[in-house]
């Protein structure tokens, strides 16, 4: 059977959450009236986040898949392996909480589908986007400060890189994540930096944040880290490494 949608989920310690995400997704998946393929990624949790989940898919929904692995590789290096392993003509990704609700990812094909954009992704900026849970306030200037860098000097005035929900065509993302390198929280970016350089079609969308558990993100811990993946994009790119996989 043709799968219609693949649902790419990275998931690290999200013990205290994940079964009620799965539950959810169990639930979402029986009323959709087409074909859902849910990869839950295990980026190296050091906590009981495999065994629920496995426990889960052995006794309450085995069409759910797991990728497991025992090193933290970074959220990047799961979402690509997730994408490599998808079999849907449409692929979402989105964060372990699924902070955006469920609803978006029919929007999102909407506009994959019928409107033929070849990229959707979420943007918090646009008009019609809104906030229901609190964010800190050091994430969020953190947040503004990077997205005005890149957006004015690598992702082509597309703002809002981070937002955490992002889907592609099955062509497309089998282009973009064969040759993606970054394998922590700037892979957004990257993504995003060479779909402008290969001139697809992106669509933004308004999203609605409902749930903000399922983040690592560490202002000081990793935005260095993420500032300095912006100068490796640029020397991956003049060093020839995000051509066309033949």
């Amino acid at each position: 059977m043709d799968i219609n949608l693949s649902l790419i989920i990275p998931v690290y310690n999200a013990e205290s959450f994940i079964l009620d995400v799965l539950i959810s997704l169990t639930e979402w998946k029986k009323k959709n009236n087409f074909s859902v393929q849910i990869i839950l990624v295990n980026d190296g949790s050091s906590d009981l986040t495999d065994s629920i989940v496995d426990s889960y898919i052995k006794t309450k929904d085995s069409s759910i898949e797991m990728i497991s692995y025992k090193l933290n590789r970074g959220k990047g290096y799961a979402v690509r392996t997730g994408m490599l392993a998808a079999k849907g003509k449409y692929r979402i990704y989105t964060d372990a909480d699924i902070p955006f609700g469920f609803e978006v990812f029919n929007k999102m094909q909407y506009y994959l589908d019928f409107k033929e954009f070849d990229v959707v992704i979420g943007d918090r900026t646009l008009p019609g986007s809104s906030y229901i849970t609190e964010i800190p306030q050091i994430r969020k200037a953190g947040s503004i400060i990077y997205s005005f860098i890149v957006g004015r000097f690598v992702a082509g005035g597309h703002f809002d890189t981070q937002c955490g929900i992002k889907g592609f065509r099955a062509e497309t993302a089998n282009d973009l994540f064969s040759v993606s390198k970054i394998n922590g929280f700037a892979f957004d970016v990257e993504l995003l930096y060479v779909s402008l350089k290969r001139n697809y079609d992106i669509k933004r969308l308004p999203v609605v944040l409902i749930s903000q558990k399922g983040s690592s993100v560490k202002v000081l811990r990793h935005g260095f880290g993420m500032f300095i993946d912006l100068f490796r994009m640029k020397w991956n790119q003049l060093s020839g490494k995000y051509k066309k996989q033949k």
